[in-house]
């Protein structure tokens, strides 16, 4: 009984290799992206990625005087970590949320 029971595993381990190869080789030449977007922190930059950006007249000044770039900002807001502890995602519905997002800067200054 027991050794029916391990090659019975053995199978199903070896059809679900063949078969998670077979679709990688389907799917690599696609072009399909697969992102897991199911952590809070994923899906809340996600949302913020695909809403209309505005910004505060401080970053607005900084992007004016090139010492941020919205390139940096687009990766900050794909690279990021959502601080949830300081952020206000709970507000009345007269009010936006507003999370604080903390991200590197990759700075490469030329003169």
């Amino acid at each position: 009984m027991n050794n029916g029971l391990l090659r019975r595993f053995g199978f199903y381990f070896g059809g679900l290799a063949i078969g998670l190869v077979m679709f990688a080789f389907f799917v690599k030449g696609r072009g399909v992206k697969c992102e897991f977007d199911y952590l809070p922190n994923a899906r809340t930059l996600k949302n913020i990625r695909i809403k209309e950006r505005r910004f505060s007249p401080e970053i607005r000044q900084l992007i004016d005087n090139k010492e941020i770039d919205t390139t940096e900002i687009s990766n900050i807001l794909k690279d990021g970590d959502v601080d949830f502890s300081r952020s206000k995602a709970k507000v009345d519905a007269d009010t936006c949320k507003v999370y604080i997002i903390e991200g590197m800067l990759k700075i490469e200054r030329s003169n």
